[in-house]
């Protein structure tokens, strides 16, 4: 077996837009904290290549992911299904372009940016050598709780105390996955899958950095000069670090104390990786079209009159949240709305991905998936290592479970998919479960792979 590793710097000027914690912030960039990349790792066996990417992005949109592709297959000679382009979902990077409100895309950035990654990926290709695969299953405790089910955890200092659990730890993932790539007994690369999302820093925080997860990678890689590190981001969309939405000096602080809590869990995983047996590669990449909710005319045309009616309000504040959320939601009313009048359908086609390395899986997604879909697919995948992946090759918002989902509304379930310019989805958890699942089988099949 060959594997191979490449990195690339994809930070962004200072001054561009960060993405998240809320709609037209105006979070424009002051300084870099560190630096953001995109890493590679190529395996080979058996005459077939596969190349998994991880940014350091809020998430890349289809169009951008295809044309990764295109460059990679140019230069490189992988086939477009097996290269699997994956976000870590910062929000302390730079708008992707995807989210109403969420950051205005730099667009001299967005054109360079596939070329980057790209770059990372061949790169990694051409770097392939002999090596060997050591994989461990390590706790991973004291990271997160899940804001969907469980309580906020209101003192900032008694969550940065190591000793801190949430209520609910079932909730959360208490395990990360760890597995080192090794020549001649020296670790030339790395990758960590855990679930959370990455969000320690807050609302004021103007810093250009990869939040829990890109700052603790950096340590690793700097305690293996030479080597690279990706993280894998898992089902995170209703889980989210123990420290969040506190000011910023305070949240700074806590950066390096989450970031750390994470570190020492992929140090002891790489202590303790035992060998992986790879006798085989394969990959699977598939256009799907998860339903949309079939929203009338009547209806988006009610929503609409009530969001204008904050927006014509006399004493209206363009510096309102409320004012700030309803211009979100008038957007994309706007759109459905011509959309609709037009005959043209909500949905829209985006991927699924998979590929099988020896027993260990990757099944990625577009979505922010709730924690329960993918312990639904862990429970009846066949691949021994099931590793279920969000914000891979596009950014189509939440995942929400059933029990989320029925509440008829709120954040995940009925916002986000108004922000990315549709309506809720129809059925995504019963629908992402079906497409993970039927590409495990496939992949555990070598004649339907593919």
């Amino acid at each position: 077996m060959r594997i191979g590793f490449g990195r690339r710097d994809i930070t962004p000027r200072v001054g561009v837009e960060l993405s998240g914690f809320g709609p037209f912030r105006n979070r424009h960039s002051i300084a870099v904290r560190d630096r953001l990349w995109a890493r590679a790792m190529a395996a080979e066996q058996g005459g077939v290549t596969a190349v998994v990417v991880s940014c350091d992005l809020i998430g890349l949109r289809r169009s951008m992911a295809q044309e990764v592709r295109r460059l990679v297959t140019t230069a490189a000679g992988v086939p477009g299904e097996a290269i699997m382009l994956h976000c870590t979902h910062t929000h302390s990077g730079p708008s992707t372009g995807r989210s109403i409100g969420w950051g205005d895309p730099d667009a001299p950035y967005l054109e360079i940016l596939p070329g980057r990654i790209a770059r990372a990926c061949v790169d990694a290709v051409e770097r392939l050598r002999e090596a060997s695969l050591s994989h461990a299953e390590v706790p991973c405790e004291g990271m997160s709780y899940n804001r969907e089910y469980d309580v906020r955890p209101k003192d900032p200092n008694q969550v940065l105390r190591d000793d801190w659990r949430p209520a609910r730890p079932e909730l959360t993932d208490t395990t990360a996955h760890v597995v080192k790539a090794q020549t001649d007994g020296k670790i030339i690369g790395f990758f960590s899958y855990f679930g959370c999302h990455p969000v320690v820093c807050c609302e004021e925080t103007r810093y250009i950095h990869g939040d829990y997860c890109g700052v603790a990678t950096n340590k690793i890689e700097q305690e293996n000069p030479g080597a690279v590190g990706l993280f894998l981001q898992g089902a995170q969309g209703d889980v989210n670090t123990c420290f969040v939405h506190h000011p910023e000096d305070i949240s700074l602080r806590a950066l390096n104390v989450i970031a750390e809590r994470y570190a020492r869990s992929v140090r002891a995983g790489l202590v303790a990786a035992k060998p992986l047996t790879v006798n085989s590669i394969r990959c699977a990449l598939r256009e799907v079209t998860f339903r949309r909710a079939n929203w009338d005319l009547e209806k988006l045309r009610a929503m609409l009159a009530e969001k204008e009616s904050v927006l014509r309000a006399p004493d209206a504040d363009d510096a309102a949240a409320d004012v700030r959320l309803a211009t979100v939601y008038v957007i994309a009313l706007r759109r459905l709305i011509v959309a609709k009048e037009a005959g043209q359908p909500f949905e829209t086609p985006t991927d699924v991905q998979g590929i099988h390395l020896g027993p260990i899986e990757f099944l990625g997604s577009p979505l922010e998936t709730f924690r329960a879909i993918k312990q639904e697919v862990v429970a009846q995948a066949r691949a021994p290592i099931p590793l279920v992946m969000g914000i891979t090759n596009d950014t189509l918002g939440y995942a929400p479970d059933r029990e989320t989902a029925t509440k008829g509304g709120g954040y995940a379930a009925g916002f986000v998919p108004l922000m990315g310019g549709s309506v809720p989805f129809a059925d995504i958890h019963g629908e992402l479960v079906r497409e993970l699942l039927s590409l495990d089988a496939a992949l555990q099949s070598p004649r339907t792979a593919g």
